[in-house]
């Protein structure tokens, strides 16, 4: 096998450094239906503006893996959700729709972190729990080789587009991924409504605005482990 050549990266086949993998990404490797390798990085350039400047990786050959918590009738699931460096996510759009949602937003860090196994930062639809979707953007599976995270944030995975859209529970979706909107001034940060400590971003803790409200999502349940059963 010829080791990629992406950015400033010394790659090696991933099989070789195990080391540098989460746990469930190296015992994921067996499964997966073409080669990977892994470069090791600084963790401190993680983040993938730092990592693509720092590392000469073009952005276009980068792709974002994200986990998205999804809400419908009082039940909340978590999907991954993977799309190039250069775009967006649309989660309250195509994976809201996708996902069949009344309300999608990403998950809070703490809930990805624990439900993925994974650090925040290096979290890869590689070794995913069995059972969770992975929604791939089109672009990302047409890819012939693309840098995605490897549990950690100590090292960088590089994969083809169809190895990632052979993964367990993988839907390649087009339109998945919206282009990234242009960086603009600081803004005041809109109000938002009381939350329990527990809850940045998605609803975990949230209270109903009236209390006759039948909505009582404030009593749910985290999501249960994946594959627990």
């Amino acid at each position: 096998m010829t080791a990629p050549q992406l950015g400033s990266l010394a790659w090696v086949p991933a099989a070789e450094r195990p080391d540098l993998l989460g746990t469930p990404v190296a015992a994921a490797l067996p499964s997966l239906r073409g080669p990977a390798w892994v470069a090791e990085i600084d963790d401190d350039l993680a983040d993938t503006a730092a990592f693509t400047e720092a590392y000469a990786v073009p952005p276009a050959a980068s792709a974002n893996c994200v986990v998205v918590a999804a809400r419908r009738a009082g039940q909340t699931t978590l999907a991954a959700c993977l799309v190039l460096a250069t775009t967006r996510a649309d989660v309250n759009g195509v994976v809201r729709r996708h996902l069949g949602a009344r309300k999608a937003s990403f998950a809070p860090q703490d809930v990805a972190v624990a439900e993925t196994g994974m650090a925040y930062g290096g979290i890869t639809p590689i070794g995913l729990p069995v059972g969770l979707p992975v929604l791939i953007d089109a672009a990302v599976a047409a890819a012939e080789m693309v840098v995605i995270g490897s549990g950690t944030r100590g090292s960088k995975v590089a994969v083809s587009g169809t190895v990632l859209a052979a993964l367990p529970g993988a839907e390649v979706i087009e339109g998945l991924g919206l282009p990234s909107a242009p960086e603009a001034g600081p803004s005041p940060a809109p109000a938002r409504p009381s939350r329990a400590p527990d809850d940045s971003d998605v609803g975990w803790g949230e209270r109903p605005a009236e209390p006759a409200d039948n909505d009582r999502r404030y009593l749910e349940d985290r999501p249960p482990h994946w594959g627990s059963d």
